[in-house]
């Protein structure tokens, strides 16, 4: 059952041997859901009440509905217990664990090594290396990697950013050299919604409001079948869907964001306001 909204949801998870998972771009740990298009609340039934339909606002409550859960079954595969015992993970909307900064949510259990997506994001791009391959090792490891590869050398990361379409090797080695702190404290700036989300905001609430009085009484105004996986609604998302950075307890933090996007543009704003980014 998934925590936020309680719904039984179907899910095949699998584990690899050390051999197999040599040959897989998955992960040794990977779980998939059962029905991808329930998972993203493409179909809702929503009240509209007496406001006017709007494409951006129904974007919005899909991704409000879908938020809590993303993060809760990431958690869930990655950090059941207070163990620790997986260093890093990640969600995709598609099937493989590809660089960090091009999936849409990522955990490490460890806060202080944030910079470790990007490394992983690197060695990806870089040496087309399975990310599985490379995910455990120590930042120390990760950073020699780093440092072996050509100075100035670049690789593409395109995918919604319109401030940089690659990302040099310096840069990664200046994020590595930060203080984590600093780091997590320009992503939580970053992640700041523009301004077309916070326009759709207040309506995308209404509609959350009006949907959840009616589940839990019975009562008030007629809802709607809503198809959020349209062309539309899904360009609005891949393009204004906010970022959430959360801190957890236990001292890791998770970055995530609707699965039509990726961090990517996250990352960049972030190295930017820090200067590591020429």
């Amino acid at each position: 059952m998934l925590s936020a909204s309680k719904r039984i949801f179907p899910c095949s998870a699998y584990c690899y041997t050390e051999e197999a998972a040599r040959n897989i771009s998955a992960g040794p740990i990977d779980m998939s859901t059962s029905d991808q298009r329930r998972f993203l609340c493409s179909y809702l039934e929503l009240a509209w009440g007496r406001g006017p339909r709007s494409i951006e606002a129904e974007a919005a409550v899909a991704w409000h509905l879908l938020r809590d859960d993303l993060e809760d079954l990431l958690l869930r595969l990655c950090a059941p217990d207070a163990s620790g015992r997986v260093r890093t993970g990640a969600c995709t909307n598609g099937g493989d664990w590809i660089a960090p900064v091009r999936m849409c949510a990522t955990y490490n259990a460890d806060a202080r090594d944030i910079a470790r997506d990007l490394a992983l994001s690197w060695l990806q791009r870089h040496d087309k290396e399975m990310v599985s391959r490379n995910a455990g090792l120590s930042l120390e490891a990760l950073r020699a990697r780093v440092e072996a590869a050509p100075a100035g050398a670049r690789v593409p990361v395109k995918g919604g950013s319109e401030r940089a379409h690659s990302l040099s090797r310096e840069t990664v080695l200046k994020a590595l050299a930060t203080p984590p702190s600093a780091l997590l404290e320009a992503l939580e700036t970053a992640a700041a919604p523009d301004e077309a989300w916070r326009a759709a905001e207040p309506r995308a609430r209404e509609i959350l409001a009006l949907t959840s009085q009616i589940a839990e009484t019975g009562e008030g105004p007629p809802t709607w079948a809503v198809h959020t996986a349209t062309r539309a609604h899904v360009r609005f998302l891949r393009k204004h869907a906010p970022f959430h950075v959360r801190r957890l307890a236990g001292g890791g933090v998770i970055l995530a964001t609707h699965p039509y996007r990726m961090l990517w543009p996250l990352w960049v704003d972030a190295l930017f306001s820090l200067g590591l980014m020429p």
